[in-house]
């Protein structure tokens, strides 16, 4: 086999072929440091691989979510489903953070009313944009109109999610 053109990589003779170390021809020599819009993209790609996941295996294994045979239906509503949750989170802290820069014992309560309401209220916009965006195509059944169901997923994304970050900061 001949070298590839441009390679500096030495060869490495396997059964008298010169083969290139497939880690160094593939990988740039210096690799820096991802910047903070590269972390950022990684973080909300992989959540939202781990969130098609999700949906997939309760689409699979339970009589309570629906999403049609597709790919594409599956890939844009997690996207979706990310994109709401991020909101809705972007949201709760926002709101949880005017009530704790505020005194008094009212302004506790109402940082965690507020944020209780926020984040069990957004299921049923959650809910309402799935069925805007995909109609029958995505579909939660069961406990009140399906919010219990919705719920059920979304808590397990999250905890799915923060399983892998874990996972990951352990790895270094």
């Amino acid at each position: 086999m001949g070298e590839f053109a441009g390679s500096t990589c030495p060869p490495v003779h396997t059964r008298g072929a010169a083969v290139h170390e497939k880690s160094e021809a593939l990988m740039p020599v210096l690799a820096g440091a991802p910047s903070d819009k590269q972390r950022l993209f990684m973080r909300y790609f992989t959540a939202t691989l781990i969130d098609l996941v999700v949906l997939g295996l309760f689409d699979e294994y339970s009589n309570k979510v629906y999403v049609h045979h597709s790919f594409t239906i599956a890939l844009l509503a997690a996207v979706l489903l990310q994109t709401l949750l991020k909101l809705t989170i972007a949201v709760e802290h926002r709101v949880a953070a005017y009530f704790k820069s505020k005194p008094g014992r009212a302004m506790v309560f109402l940082r965690f009313f507020c944020a209780w309401l926020i984040l069990f209220g957004s299921k049923f916009v959650i809910l309402e944009a799935l069925t805007f965006a995909f109609g029958k195509d995505v579909r939660f059944e069961g406990a009140f109109h399906g919010i219990v169901a919705l719920i059920i997923v979304v808590v397990t994304m999250l905890l799915v999610e923060e399983v892998v970050v874990r996972f990951y900061r352990r790895l270094g």
